[in-house]
């Protein structure tokens, strides 16, 4: 009797063995998902998508989906190691998607040596900074921009409710020699016209430079009393980059003036620092930090003077883009339907309103297949959503190039 049981005993332990193995099987993932993104310095909200992303579906690592890599902060001098990063992503066999959210300069080449190698592989970009028809000729199957012909012309539109007379646009030679932001710039500079508000252009250092991020901001710092000086409280300010929008908060809140969202929106882009807020608690829980920052903000005195997208839209679109992908390998999504894209990307954003078009080339008047411009209510702290998406924008604004 003793022998039958050590004997049943055994198999009982190999089919546990056996059955936890099968488990563990299933349990892994049948594909990978690559996800690229800024560090914490240079875009945290795209890499807490990111993130949010390793929650839900897990990490490589862990037998997971998701497999997050991070570029440089100085991307602009080590694309070649951006470059190789994205396409060693390629050499795991289970990669199926690779997203690069914000697709710096160097993400159209790394898509075409990874077209090399996998050609199957779904290739997204999100905000590209390279101009629509390089991005487009890169292989990418899919890319999403924030609407910068429609948005050039909403902020302001925005910021003529907050009581704005006076625009003030900040940014540097490298983001002005993109299509993108330079015909958002002409955009803006002919809607403050039309609209009759005054707009003016001042320089900032590139925190990609030889100042790195820190002498950027320093910069900012400084600057800021001194344009509220020269052109007044009712200005309403807006900078290009990331890294500068924490120091124009923190000032604007001490000296003055207008904000109607970041260059890339979110409650968590510059607000916190400027803010000295702990999120921590609130982290992921979008709803629940744009409250925690608008009580800041109102007992700041800001209400009605700054503003924002109440979900944050890089984070919203690395987790979305992360989540469409899933979609169009599980079939449950095309590849390049903008309805199948706001579906992922509202997982993310319950609630919110998003609008947007496929992007139509200038000078040609072709309508993009791959690329696609998106864009949200602005939210006004102290005072709630203003229209934005329901604006109807003038055809001539989208006919408008970049200066030279």
């Amino acid at each position: 009797m003793k022998k039958i049981t050590k004997l049943t005993a055994i198999l009982l332990a190999l089919a546990f063995i056996l059955v936890g193995a099968d488990v563990f099987a299933q349990a892994k993932a049948k594909f990978h998902i690559g996800v690229v993104t800024g560090t914490v310095s240079q875009s945290e909200d795209d890499l807490r998508g990111a993130e949010a992303l390793i929650n839900a579906y897990g990490s490589v690592k862990a037998g997971g989906m998701i497999q997050h890599i991070t570029y440089p902060d100085d991307f602009m001098s080590q694309q070649e190691t951006f470059i190789s990063s994205v396409v060693a992503l390629a050499d795991d066999p289970l990669m199926k998607a690779i997203i690069v959210n914000q697709a710096i300069p160097g993400t159209t080449e790394a898509f075409k040596r990874v077209r090399e190698k996998n050609k199957d592989i779904l290739l997204l970009a999100g905000e590209p900074h390279e101009d629509p028809l390089v991005i487009q000729g890169s292989g990418a199957d899919f890319i999403v921009s924030n609407d910068f012909v429609n948005r050039g012309y909403t902020i302001i539109w925005a910021a003529k409710q907050l009581g704005a007379k006076t625009f003030v646009h900040i940014s540097f030679p490298r983001h002005m020699s993109y299509e993108t932001l330079g015909r958002r710039r002409a955009i803006m500079e002919e809607a403050s016209k039309d609209l009759g508000i005054k707009f003016a252009f001042e320089t900032a250092p590139d925190p990609t430079s030889d100042v790195g991020v820190a002498g950027a901001q320093q910069f900012i710092l400084e600057k800021v009393p001194q344009w509220i000086e020269k052109y007044g409280k009712e200005t309403a300010f807006f900078c290009t980059n990331d890294a500068h929008t924490e120091p124009l908060l923190k000032q604007l809140f001490a000296y003055g003036g207008l904000f109607v969202e970041a260059d890339l929106p979110s409650p968590l882009m510059g607000y916190p620092g400027a803010l000295g807020l702990d999120l921590s608690k609130e982290a992921g829980d979008f709803p629940a930090i744009l409250k925690k920052v608008e009580a800041a903000v109102v007992a700041k005195g800001g209400a009605g003077k700054f503003g924002t997208w109440a979900f944050s839209y890089g984070y919203t679109l690395s987790a979305g883009l992360g989540e469409f992908a899933k979609n169009v390998l599980e079939g449950k999504a095309k590849k390049n339907s903008m309805n199948d894209l706001f579906t992922a990307l509202g997982k993310y954003t319950p609630g919110a309103k998003w609008n947007g078009a496929y992007y139509v080339d200038i000078g040609t008047g072709v309508r993009a297949k791959n690329q696609v411009l998106v864009y949200m209510d602005t939210y006004v702290f102290g005072k709630g959503f203003l229209p934005t998406t329901k604006q109807k924008v003038p055809e001539k604004y989208s006919l408008i190039k970049m200066t030279k």
